[in-house]
């Protein structure tokens, strides 16, 4: 028989951090030996937080953002400040906290929860797009912004989105964010995507 190198606990640990998306071995093993060389209050809380996650987490039944158990709807959606007949249309919750750090952004969300991708099982019917055309209807809103993912499956939903509003017959003016080349990104490592939308975008200087 085998002798194990590493304690099972510790090894139990390592492959749990492991299932995490864009987590490899070697930073599961750096993440896992981290933890135990905390203090053992410390490493307490972080098993607290991750308990109490799923019970003190849901999602908001009018934007599907994330948002604390004892609240009903989004506050950013609640805030009275900020322009219901705006919707900027996201594939995940957490795309909402990077156009947030802008402090450019004072409309609502709508979150899609993923993005179309035949070869993963989600089509339109997996994401949160009746639920869209509900509150455009009930906001009056003017202008949606779409937000998704610069990615063959984010402009796959884009279009479909764009689609499926017109025969809606809604009276809303789409948009999409602004692709370009990144600041201090030489055209050699741009991909294709990305140099399509940045001549597509081009301005007159």
């Amino acid at each position: 028989m085998k002798p194990t190198i590493l304690p099972a606990a510790l090894t139990t640990l390592i492959d749990e951090f492991g299932g995490l998306p864009g987590v490899g071995p070697r930073t599961a093993e750096r993440y896992a030996y981290a933890v135990l060389r905390r203090d053992a209050r410390r490493a307490e809380q972080l098993a607290r937080a991750l308990d109490r996650l799923h019970t003190r987490v849901k999602t908001c039944p009018v934007t599907f953002a994330l948002i604390d158990h004892d609240q009903e709807v989004s506050p950013l959606y609640q805030d009275e400040s900020r322009n219901r007949r705006l919707i900027c249309v996201v594939e995940e919750p957490l795309d909402i906290v990077a156009l947030e750090r802008t402090g450019q952004y004072s409309g609502t969300y709508h979150v899609l929860g993923g993005a179309i991708s035949p070869i993963d099982g989600i089509g339109p019917e997996q994401l949160h797009i009746p639920e869209l055309i509900e509150r455009i209807k009930h906001d009056n809103a003017e202008e949606l912004i779409i937000a998704t993912n610069a990615s063959v499956e984010g402009e796959s939903t884009a279009l479909f989105l764009q689609c499926y509003l017109q025969e809606a017959g809604l009276t809303i003016t789409i948009s999409r964010l602004a692709r370009g080349i990144p600041v201090g990104v030489d055209l050699e490592y741009a991909d294709q995507i990305t140099l399509t939308h940045a001549l597509e975008g081009r301005r007159t200087l």
